[in-house]
């Protein structure tokens, strides 16, 4: 069974349609980049899986999105189990005025989580999967606000990574840093999917060569090519890619 399966999804905000009958299957334990010009739908589509678009008033979607088989917009769906299951990256670093510790466990504490060591074992654990720990050991009760952008961007995954999702969405997570704190990331995105299920949103079709598996070029709301990144990159089926990845538009 797919670990994503998307099945003729549309997406309206009030009477606008920003995505066309959509449908994609996506395995466990892949990195797959959703790539197409800006206000083309991918942070839309990247959303469905977290439900973050439930957050706009006048949205509304056609079509099922399944994890692991299970509508995820079926009624008895809990919105904030889903969100345990499924984190978010977002473009800019955003850490909270806390610690760097504080940070790690804050997802844990709201659950209710109060064995220091515990959390303790996760804080260690979760920063060493963001490739981080080296780096702040020492210094766990400063403030998250004191680490350099791309070291803030990998406490955030660290702090995603502290509640155990299945799932990470990444919405273009690099963009807003420079080329070695880049690498890092794209680095710690091969690590990941040893363990996770990613999707990332990215403008860069080099980062999306080198870290995902399949590629989704997306245009004006429609999905234009699916496809295994190699593939895509070398060998595109419709002319719309051929142009974008070439740079002849978007």
């Amino acid at each position: 069974m797919p670990e994503l399966e998307v099945e003729h999804v549309s997406v309206y905000y009030g009477t606008n349609q920003v995505l066309q009958d959509i449908s994609m299957t996506m395995e466990a334990h892949t990195v797959t980049a959703l790539i197409g010009p800006s206000g083309c739908g991918k942070s839309t589509f990247l959303r469905l899986f977290n439900r973050m678009n439930d957050f706009i008033s006048d949205f509304r979607h056609e079509g099922s999105i399944l994890i692991q088989g299970q509508d995820i917009y079926a009624p008895q769906q809990a919105v904030e189990e889903l969100r345990k299951r499924v984190g978010m990256v977002f473009q800019r670093p955003n850490p909270f005025p806390k610690s760097i510790y504080d940070n790690v466990t804050y997802g844990l504490v709201l659950q209710g989580v109060r064995s220091k060591a515990v959390l303790d074992e996760v804080v260690e654990k979760s920063l060493r999967q963001a490739a981080l720990w080296e780096e702040v050991k020492n210094d766990l009760r400063k403030s998250a606000l004191a680490l350099s952008g791309g070291q803030q961007q990998r406490l955030c995954i660290a702090r995603v990574l502290a509640v155990e999702p299945r799932i990470l969405l990444m919405d273009e997570p690099a963009s807003a840093l420079d080329p070695i704190s880049t690498a890092k990331i794209e680095e710690l995105i091969y690590d990941l999917k040893q363990q996770y299920t990613i999707l990332i949103v990215t403008h860069n079709m080099q980062q999306a060569g080198r870290v995902s598996d399949k590629t989704a070029f997306f245009n004006y709301g429609h999905l234009i090519e699916y496809d295994d990144t190699g593939r895509l990159f070398t060998q595109p089926s419709h002319e719309q890619t051929q142009n974008y990845i070439t740079g002849r538009f978007g």
